[in-house]
């Protein structure tokens, strides 16, 4: 009987001693999964981001000709460029075949993506002989993003014509589109609607348009507006367009009235592979200014 109670005393207090060993292990390791379990979203989200980074011309570039751009974007780290129409990088459809090859060649000799070219065509007229005078300028204008080696041509809404009202204007824009689409299909093209205007930079009115356009070359150039918030908020609006999204702008990351962290993340969630161009005021020290927006753009999606 000793010899026995010996040996369940013996047994109990082992048994007791490695339950111990396990609480203080568990509890160690509490804190060690804690962390990693908040580590794991900005890791993940880092393997999946394949967005890249460029700048529009307007306003940070526009007094920059076409060395200092590839210059100033090769050393922030921007990959891409959207050339806006009339600013001193002098990329306009009267180049020769000669000028728009250098032009090419010069961005395709450098890290820096000439990734669109940024019109100011719109077809919201209700003057058809002006309607028709700009969808073939715009023409014009794919042509010439062919030929310098852009992938695509950001076009816009500008408003609604009275005499044609809300629903006819947003068709004929719709419909000028499809024509547009069709024509740069043969160039290799993309015809990006800049989300832009007054009301027009409503969310709702891009899709409608969208939706008469029904072309694949057609699709979307989120414009980072505060009309992104409106109706029933920015996820409603984010997921009614989402999948025509083909380049994005952004402006001044720090601004808290718009939620930018919530949109990189929502461009990951969905895969897009395009350029966010930031669209930012000109700066005496453009290259420092374009470094901290690349840090904070990368910070957003967890990268940093």
């Amino acid at each position: 009987m000793k010899s026995s109670r010996r040996q369940f005393l013996h047994t109990t207090s082992v048994g007791l001693g490695s339950l111990g060993l396990l609480a203080t292990s568990a509890l160690a390791a509490e804190p060690k999964a804690k962390a990693k379990e908040k580590a794991a979203p900005a890791a993940s989200f880092a393997q999946k981001s394949k967005m890249k980074l460029g700048t529009v011309t307007y306003n940070l570039a526009m007094d920059w000709d076409v060395p200092t751009i590839i210059k100033h974007c090769t050393e922030a780290k921007f990959e891409g460029v959207e050339l806006r129409t009339s600013h001193k990088h002098g990329v306009e459809v009267g180049l020769s075949k000669e000028q728009r090859a250098e032009i090419k060649r010069r961005f395709a000799d450098s890290p820096v993506a000439l990734a669109s070219m940024g019109s100011a065509f719109d077809y919201h007229t209700a003057d058809q002989a002006k309607l028709r005078k700009d969808i073939e300028a715009t023409k014009e204008y794919i042509v010439l993003a062919h030929d310098v080696g852009a992938t695509g041509v950001k076009v816009r809404p500008n408003g609604i014509a009275k005499e044609l009202g809300v629903e006819k204007t947003l068709e004929q824009i719709g419909r000028s589109l499809r024509e547009l689409g069709e024509f740069a299909e043969g160039y290799g093209q993309q015809i990006r609607l800049e989300i832009h205007g007054n009301p027009t930079s409503q969310v709702p009115y891009c899709k409608t348009i969208m939706d008469h356009a029904n072309h694949r070359q057609v699709g979307l150039c989120w414009n980072s507006n505060q009309t992104d918030l409106a109706g029933e908020g920015f996820e409603a609006n984010f997921a009614l367009v989402k999948q025509k999204i083909m380049t994005v702008h952004m402006r001044d990351l720090f601004l808290e009235e718009y939620p930018f962290r919530k949109l990189l993340t929502s461009l990951n969630g969905i895969g897009f592979t395009g350029f966010c161009f930031a669209e930012i005021p000109e700066s005496k020290d453009p290259v420092r200014v374009m470094k901290y927006y690349r840090a904070l753009w990368l910070a957003y999606q967890g990268l940093l």
